[in-house]
């Protein structure tokens, strides 16, 4: 952790939005989809560093793609370095690079969080039991300027810019959008526009696909491919 975090990234925005506010006891917020939060951080991450075009995809054996650090690129951002360097080694599979980065990713993302007043830190024991950490909606706004931002997308109010849409994609491949209603309404419109942006090489299906292999370390290789589709609009 930085003691003065830069811009967020895209998985800070990732996890701030699938906090919760008010939904777990005493008003504290939990995560959606905890089970599979570290593949779908992990496919953020590669999405940030495709977007910034920091790694490109290049040939694996028997057809499969594998991931290379772009080595005159390497990003400022400290998290998304990490990744950089472990890619920066040798060219690795996406899938296996996922499985290795997403675990690690929550608490310094958290740690960024709350250093950005998006989430607050307390602790709370009762008598006899060890204390517990909980977090909490800090009002900084972000949030609901996120939550604003893919609902718009979602009803087609107006096309978006390609970190938002990324964002969207991977809320929906990770399969927590219907927790999300009625603060996204989850409609049959809604639900088209997702699965499009899923569709559209965003990462997303990967995933879902981790979803629906009984939360198993894979993602497709689309969640390199993000960037370049954004690059050429």
């Amino acid at each position: 952790m930085t003691s003065e975090p830069g811009p967020p990234i895209l998985a800070e925005d990732l996890l701030l939005l699938l906090f919760r506010p008010s939904s777990g006891p005493d008003g504290t917020a939990v995560v959606a989809g905890a089970q599979t939060l570290p593949y779908v951080l992990a496919g953020a991450v590669l999405t940030d560093l495709s977007i910034g075009e920091h790694v490109r995809t290049v040939p694996g054996w028997s057809g499969s793609t594998r991931v290379e650090a772009v080595t005159e690129r390497p990003p400022a951002d400290d998290l998304l370095r990490s990744t950089w360097d472990h890619l920066a080694a040798r060219p690795r599979g996406v899938q296996a690079t996922l499985a290795v980065i997403g675990p690690a990713l929550r608490t310094p993302l958290v740690e960024r969080l709350v250093a950005r007043n998006d989430l607050r830190r307390s602790t709370r024991a009762a008598s006899g039991t060890p204390s517990v950490e909980l977090l909490t909606d800090d009002g900084s706004g972000r949030r609901a300027g996120l939550l604003r931002g893919v609902r718009d997308v979602l009803a087609g109010v107006a096309q978006p810019e390609s970190r938002l849409a990324a964002l969207t994609a991977l809320l929906s491949g990770s399969g927590t959008l219907p927790q999300f209603h009625p603060e996204i309404p989850w409609t049959a419109a809604a639900r088209a526009r997702a699965r499009h942006l899923e569709q559209g090489n965003w990462g997303a299906d990967a995933a879902a696909e981790a979803v629906a292999r009984s939360f198993a370390a894979t993602m497709v290789s689309n969640v390199i491919f993000a960037a370049a589709v954004l690059r050429k609009q």
